[in-house]
Parts: C-alpha cells; sequence; structure tokens
C-alpha cells in the first residue's frame, strides 16, 4: 500500500506497507494517539547484518503485573496498569521491496480508552524534543524552577496540551543530561566544559594547576567578555575571597573593577585549594598571563599576609591598597573592648582613615588616639600603622584609585554569586551558574548603555560651556560627579594668587570656611595641580581646579583632563588576547531565539488549519515534507 495513503486512512490495516520501521511506528502511534491507548515496542528481530526483520507494537496495556514473590511485602506498591491487552500490530520486512508489510494486527482493546483531552499525557505521545530540551536546559541556566519552566513552555505552546511531554518528563531529561555531563567524572567534566567553551571561542581563556599526585589544586577562567573588560577598565581592581559557593568548600576569588558607569564588571574568577601563597602566586600569576601581561596600577584586597606575600612577588610594580571596609571590621574585632559607649576612639580612627589629607594632621591625632586610650602596646594596631601608606587617605591621596577605597565590590558580588549556587552544585553546575551572575551584570551595563543614549542629561546650568562640554563626554554618572564639582567651583573663592613667569599659584578655599587648597596653573601647557589629589586620586577635576580654570578664561575641559574610562565612549577599540588574535564577544546561540518566533506563527496555522479537516490534512502533509526533508 502506498505511504502517502496512510495518512488518509488513518487505520491500519493487514498488507500494509512502509518504507521503514519509524514509519510504521509513527504511524501506529498516530492512530494510538486518535484512539487514546498508548504504543509499547515490543520484540524486533534482526538478522546478521543488524536489519530489523520484523517488530511488534503493542499496546502498554499489555500483559499482566507478576506477583511478588519476596519474603516480606514492600511498604508502597504501585498501582497495577497492565490488563492483558492483545491489541498490537506486527511488520516483517519482504526482501523483495525491501518493505515492512503489516503482517497482523489486533484492534480491540480489553480497557477503557483515554479521552481526546488526556491524549498528550499518554507515554509514547510524550516526548521532549532537541529544542525543547535546549530551552528547558537555558531556563534552568537561569534559575527557573521544574515548575516555571514547565509552565512557560505551555504558555508559549498554547497550553500544556500541546507541549507534548509532562513535568516528570523534564525532570528525567535534564536529570539525564547532568548524568550525561558527568559521564567523564566532575574534574573531567570540568575540563570539557572548559573546551566547550574554547571551541565556542577561542579567546577564552583557562588554566588548572596539578599537585604532585596530579589532583587539581587551583582553576582559573576568564572568557572573551572578561579580557575586553579589563582591557578598557583594568587599571583598578580588587581580589576578594568567599567560600560556600560549591559543594568542595573551596575558596572563590574573583577579579573585579569599575566601568565607565561605575558598575561592577568581572576580569577573572579562581578556584582555589587553599588560601597559601603559593596558591595566591599561582591564580595572580595566571591572571596576568591571562591578560597578556598587563598589571593593573592598583589592587585591593583584605588584610590577608599570604595574597600580600605574593602580590609583592608578582606584581611588584601594582600599588597594593587594602580594603578599608576589612580594616574597619578587623578594628572592631581587635578593639572593640578598648571603649566604652560615647567613646570616641572609632571617630578618631575613622578620622586616620577617610578624612586626613596631610600627613602631620594624620600623625598627631593618631598620636593622640593612642595615647588616649592607653594602645601603646597593641601589636594590631602598631602593625596596621607601619603599612598606613596602604589605607591611609593622606598617604593614598596621589594613587590612582578610580575611587575606590574598598573590595565592597567583590563583597557585592559574592553577594550575588551566593544567591545564584547552592552548595550541592557540581562544578559543570557552578560554573553555569556563575555564568548567569556575570552575565546579569553585563546586562545592567546594556540597560545603563541604552539609557544614556536614550535620556539627556540633567544640565544643571544649561549655557554654561564647561557643563555642557562635560554631558557631551562623560557617562551620565561620572557627569553627576563631575557637575556636583563644578556646583563645588561656584562657592569657591580665590584668597590670593602669586605669578611667575611660567607658574600662576592660587590660594582656593570654601567662602564659608573650610581647608585652604593650592593650585598651581601653568600658563604654557594650561594645566593645572591642586594640593587635594582629586584628579590623580578620582581623575575627575576637583572644585578647586574648575574655580582657576573659570579664573583664567579655559570654558572647557582641556582634553588631558578627560579620562577615557570615564567616558561615553570608553569601549572603543580593539582588544587581542595571548595569541594576537583579536577578541570578539562569545557567539550566542540563536536557537531559543527562533524557536520564540516560529512558535506563535505555527500556533497561528494550527489554530486556522483545524478549524476545517481539509486544512488540517493540507498543513500535516506540509509540515511532514518539510520535517522529512530537514532530516
Amino acid at each position: 500500500m502506498d505511504c502517502s495513503k496512510l495518512a488518509e486512512d488513518g487505520t491500519p490495516e493487514l498488507g500494509m506497507e512502509f518504507n521503514s520501521e519509524e514509519d510504521a511506528y509513527q504511524f501506529y502511534n498516530k492512530y494510538a494517539f486518535k484512539m487514546g491507548f498508548s504504543v509499547r515496542k515490543d520484540y524486533l528481530n534482526k538478522d546478521k547484518d543488524g536489519v530489523t526483520t520484523s517488530r511488534r507494537y503493542s499496546c502498554c496495556k499489555e500483559g499482566v503485573k507478576r506477583k511478588y514473590e519476596g519474603d516480606v511485602m514492600p511498604k508502597r506498591t504501585r498501582a497495577p496498569t497492565k490488563t492483558g491487552c492483545g491489541a498490537k500490530m506486527v511488520i516483517v520486512l519482504f526482501r523483495g521491496t525491501m518493505k515492512y508489510r503489516v503482517h497482523d494486527l489486533v484492534l480491540e482493546h480489553n480497557h477503557e480508552l483515554h479521552i481526546a483531552q488526556c491524549a498528550h499525557m499518554m507515554p509514547s505521545q510524550r516526548k521532549v524534543s532537541e529544542t525543547q530540551g535546549f530551552q528547558a536546559e537555558i531556563s534552568e541556566d537561569a534559575g527557573l524552577s521544574l515548575k516555571q519552566s514547565h509552565e512557560l513552555m505551555g504558555k508559549e505552546a498554547g497550553g500544556m496540551g500541546n507541549v507534548g511531554y509532562t513535568r516528570e518528563d523534564l525532570k528525567r531529561y535534564l536529570r539525564t543530561r547532568r548524568e550525561r555531563s558527568l559521564k567523564y567524572g566532575e574534574a573531567g567534566s570540568m575540563l570539557n566544559y572548559f573546551q566547550e567553551q574554547t571551541l565556542e571561542n577561542p579567546s577564552f581563556f583557562h588554566a588548572v594547576q596539578l599537585d604532585c599526585e596530579e589532583q587539581i589544586t587551583n582553576i582559573f577562567w576568564a572568557d572573551a567578555g572578561m579580557l575586553i573588560d579589563y582591557k578598557f577598565f583594568g587599571d583598578v581592581v580588587t581580589f576578594d575571597t568567599t567560600y560556600k559557593t560549591n559543594k568542595e568548600y573551596r575558596p572563590l576569588g574573583v577579579f573585579v573593577g569599575f566601568n565607565q558607569h561605575r558598575q561592577i564588571v568581572i576580569f577573572g574568577a579562581a578556584l582555589m585549594y587553599d588560601e597559601t601563597i603559593d596558591s595566591f602566586k599561582w591564580v595572580f600569576g595566571t591572571f596576568l598571563a591571562a591578560m597578556c601581561g598587563k598589571r593593573p596600577s592598583t589592587i585591593l584586597t583584605d588584610q590577608d599576609h599570604a595574597m600580600a606575600a605574593a602580590l609583592s612577588v608578582v606584581m611588584p610594580e601594582t600599588f597594593h591598597g587594602l580594603c578599608t571596609f576589612h580594616i574597619r571590621r578587623n578594628f572592631m574585632k581587635h578593639l572593640g573592648n578598648h571603649y566604652k559607649e560615647n567613646s570616641d576612639l572609632p571617630y578618631m580612627f575613622g578620622a586616620c582613615m577617610y578624612e586626613f589629607e596631610e600627613v602631620e594632621q594624620f600623625n598627631r591625632v593618631w598620636e593622640a588616639m593612642v595615647k588616649k586610650h592607653n594602645l601603646e602596646n597593641n601589636e594590631w594596631l602598631f602593625g596596621l600603622y607601619r603599612i598606613r601608606d596602604k589605607w591611609a587617605r593622606c598617604m593614598m591621596k596621589e594613587r590612582w584609585t578610580a575611587g575606590m577605597r574598598s573590595t565592597q565590590l567583590s563583597e557585592s558580588l559574592n553577594a550575588a554569586i551566593k544567591n545564584h549556587l547552592k552548595l550541592d552544585h557540581d562544578l559543570v553546575q557552578f560554573f553555569r551558574h556563575f555564568n548567569r551572575v556575570v552575565d546579569e551584570k553585563r546586562h545592567n551595563e546594556l540597560i545603563a548603555e541604552y539609557e544614556m543614549r536614550q535620556k539627556l542629561p540633567m544640565v544643571g546650568l544649561r549655557q554654561t560651556p564647561m557643563l555642557v562640554h562635560a554631558s557631551e563626554m562623560y557617562s551620565p554618572t561620572v557627569f553627576v560627579a563631575f557637575q556636583n564639582e563644578y556646583g563645588e567651583s561656584t562657592a569657591m573663592v580665590i584668597l590670593r594668587q602669586q605669578d611667575a613667569a611660567m607658574f600662576v599659584e592660587f590660594a582656593v578655599m570654601r567662602y564659608d570656611g573650610g581647608p585652604e587648597r593650592t593650585v598651581v596653573f601653568n600658563r604654557n601647557d594650561l594645566s593645572v595641580r591642586c594640593s587635594c589629589k582629586k584628579y590623580e586620586n578620582e581623575g575627575i577635576l576637583c572644585g578647586h581646579a574648575l574655580k582657576v580654570f573659570d579664573t583664567v578664561g579655559i570654558k572647557i575641559i582641556p582634553p588631558e583632563y578627560i579620562k577615557r574610562r570615564w567616558t561615553k565612549r570608553a569601549r572603543a577599540g580593539d582588544c587581542f588576547d595571548r595569541r594576537g588574535q583579536e577578541v570578539v564577544a562569545d557567539p550566542k546561540v540563536m536557537i531559543s531565539t527562533r524557536y520564540r518566533e516560529l512558535a506563535p506563527a505555527m500556533i497561528k496555522v494550527a489554530t486556522r488549519a483545524a478549524m476545517s479537516e481539509d486544512t488540517s490534512k493540507v498543513a500535516i502533509t506540509v509540515i511532514s515534507d518539510f520535517s522529512r526533508k530537514r532530516h
């Protein structure tokens, strides 16, 4: 019988012929869907060449449940489903035509058939397609629960009955996928994951350190986006470690920085075996290797001695600053019992850290604090004083920090990571969910980029050339900071002015009091230097310098005082990896996007085609032909 006639007939008959075993199954399964029973593939016979010579398809209720033969009855037993139904279709291969012919056929069932509304629940009608599986994996990676993922599929398909599988099927699919991803063991699967990432984008960097027993100790990785971010914003880096992000309790170290919107960007990450000097030396050295040897100007960490020792060896030219947040926390830990209620100890300590700009003033207040609170013999405080150049404002004001004084960027990122990760995640799951956090931060930057182009900056004094110029150059966040400084400049007064052949020295102060600043203006190159060192530290001109510029008639920001990392076009330019190849963003798989575009269109076609039997048959024929051509 011609296969094209089968779809029109719908009911199997003896003597029907099929081009393949799969065609026979699809036909019988379609008939089962219409009638309300599920098909089970039973026995098959093959010849010596492995060609199927016969196959039986039975009703899923064929056979009877075997009686339990153990000594102790189980507490729970499944409800029986088999009724000894004899419905079946047997096909046999005829060598003359090399087609499969229906040889034996029983259509009668001894049980109640399912109603049409439940037909999609029958086992033979349920299957997670490749595209659906891909979308389910994306949903899981995005943090959606199994229930949410299944409901989303139902919405897209126009109802749960159109999805083609149940929630339990999806659960089994995802479990099988996880088991398959770990078939080489956790370490092997991790290396396989890295290899997949490298195949997707050759700029992906990863490295592992092995111990003497060939066991993996430390792991570092950075994707293409991280390499690009470091190219443009890697001048100031914070590094911090956190725990409880994976089931091995490995410390997770993350390299973090600021972008032009003062948002978090991630430069790389490491899973460490321990926090020893050797481990940190390997992590920092590998980080530099990934970044083609480019060292940051400044790196901020906590007061970990192993980190400090490793940095002094690996990055001796990089300024190592200490996180003020960790110092304040350690202050409470070591000196909490030295002051009582209304004690001024924390205020004096805070002033030494954040307020004083002159070394003499810092030393004077520090000595008074130590003497007043009897802290002359406190070893922790004495050790902190010896490294005051790493945390005191007066010692750091000429160090470039982009306005960062702590690793709270890393702390914030660590909190976000813990919100997305579970302790029972294996390494491959950990990497996938870590990528979710990275993608979230990158999406935040895209939102900022969109709003920067969509919204006009709020210029307070629209007729001021310098503010207009700043609004055109700086990102919105940095422009707000600059505009605040410009507002401060309007409250400044010139106390005195000393002219020389090339330089002019101004004494500047707020009209209502405050510290006096010295601003030196160079007539030849129009440069300016202020004693507050705000530009050297944060990259934004201070109100004192802006007052001098206004006094000498400079109405726009000189180009040398516009740091590119704070501008709207901070990312302009190319980035090259360690192989000398240009780094491009990771290619994104578009299967899910195309599925979301096609699904509603196909639902509309199905809705219209279902209005009549003729159009339904035409639609099925067209779709079937297309499916065969694609395979």
